[in-house]
Formats: C-alpha cells, structure tokens, sequence
C-alpha cells in the first residue's frame, strides 16, 4: 500500500494537493511548532494542530475528535473529500504519522506522509514560504472507521497482538514517564517495537524487508491484526503506517495509550 510521496514528486505536484504541517513535539521539548510554522513551511502548506484539532471533552492529549468536529475543521483549511493531502513533520517522521492516521480513520483514502518531511525538502533545496496562504473553505464529510481505533476496555480484553512504540527503557519501567502521575511498565502481552527502528537516518520509513524483520524481531507477526499504541497515539501512528506499507491495514490504535493506562490504577501493568 503506498502511504508517502517523495519531495521530488512534491515539488512537481504543490498546486495540486493540500499541504499539512503537522509538527508537534512533548512539552518537554518546548518547541512552539505554530511559530515554526509561521518562520518556514513548504509553500500553500496549512497548520494542523493535533492538540486544537482533538476531542476536548477528553482529559487526555489529542484524543481524535468526532468525525463533525473533524469535518469541520478540515473544511476550513479548504480541504474536500476528493483532495490528495500531504502531511509532513519538521522531525522526518513522527507527529506526521498520527494525521494520517486521522484521516484514514475518518475515511479519506487519498492522504500520504512526506517522505522525510521538512528536513529532506529542505536538504533537496525545494523553496519554503514564509506567509501562510488563507485557504478557501470547502465541504467536507468526515465518517470514522470503528475499527481504526480502541478504547481502554478494548486492549484490557483483546486477544489481538498490541504492538508498543515507547522507548525500550520505558516499556520495561526502567525509565521514568514524561507525564506526571502515570505508572511505568506496558500492557500486560504487548511487544515492544520502539518506532525509530523502523526509520532510516534520513526519517524515512525502511524498505519493506527490513519493515518485517523488525516486526518479527518484536515478536509480532505483521500479517495478523495489531493494536498499536505508545505514550499518547502519535508513534503508534508510525507502526500503523508501516504495517499498511507491508499490506496490512488490519490494525487499530489505541488513542489513550500509555497516558490513559498508567494514569488508570484499575488497570493491570507489566514490567517484563
């Protein structure tokens, strides 16, 4: 399944797609991706906040919002249905992956990752802007796949693989959250699958061998259905974009993650 597009074909295709930059980062990182937004960004590209764009009802960060909510505010960047999008990152490939996935769990097919993102377009001298454009609102209808995402009663009794993408350290409760008053260790059963071992050095997702061995490295066999997660469903995005470039889009995230996990003491952790 193809998922990205290179920045050659990018720079070749700018007036004819819709453009997202979906930069985000932990607290911790103090970055304000919105001012970076603003100082560079590829030209006609669009803002796209995964913490405004989210379901505010919900304690826990960037949770997916409804599907009207979601509609919305697409429509508002001038985004239809029928539009190629592109999203990018100004990290290679990291908060990227999570709006694909949105878009693909509100069923919009035609939405790819920019391979590498801000820094390959950058190291292939293709030219930025630094004046937001101020789109034309369009129509847009937004239906989500109930099978693209889970809840924490889900996981809790599912007999399907869960894959997790957090540092190795963390999974195993060797070293502390980023978020206050969260439990270390993982879901009892989940693999871990740290999601920069499926990256190159350039960002990019491996090809699709190497995909695999890793996969199964983890002990996860990625021809079988899968439930991603991580700390807050961004990276889980990330082994959800690679198992649908090895063809398998039997997969769901679980949006709560380890922020609604080991937030929760009713539900069981495990540190082995």
């Amino acid at each position: 399944m193809k998922i990205s597009q290179s920045p050659q074909w990018l720079a070749a295709n700018l007036d004819h797609v819709k453009i997202l930059d979906a930069s985000w980062y932990l607290p911790s990182d103090q970055r304000d991706c919105r001012a970076e937004f603003h100082a560079q960004h590829i030209p006609n590209a669009q803002f796209f906040d995964i913490d405004a764009i989210a379901d505010h009802d919900s304690d826990l960060p960037h949770m997916l919002p409804t599907s009207d909510a979601f509609a919305t505010a697409v429509g508002a960047m001038g985004i239809s249905n029928t539009d190629t999008v592109i999203v990018y990152d100004t990290a290679g490939l990291f908060s990227a992956a999570r709006v694909w996935w949105m878009f693909r769990a509100m069923g919009h097919e035609q939405v790819y990752v920019l391979e590498g993102g801000m820094p390959q377009w950058l190291a292939q001298g293709h030219p930025i802007a630094t004046t937001p454009s101020t789109p034309t609102p369009a129509k847009y209808h937004a239906t989500l796949n109930p099978n693209r995402v889970v809840n924490a009663q889900q996981v809790l009794t599912t007999k399907t693989q869960i894959a997790d993408a957090r540092p190795n350290a963390r999974f195993l409760g060797q070293a502390p959250e980023p978020r206050p008053n969260t439990r270390s260790g993982h879901i009892p059963n989940s693999k871990n699958l740290f999601f920069k071992l499926l990256l190159d050095a350039q960002g990019r997702l491996l090809p699709e061998a190497e995909l695999r061995k890793q996969f199964q490295n983890a002990d996860l066999d990625p021809e079988q259905p899968i439930i991603t997660s991580c700390g807050s469903g961004v990276t889980a995005a990330i082994l959800a974009m690679a198992l649908a470039r090895l063809g398998n889009t039997e997969t769901s995230l679980y949006d709560g993650s380890w922020s609604e996990w080991g937030a929760r003491d009713d539900l069981p952790i495990a540190t082995d």
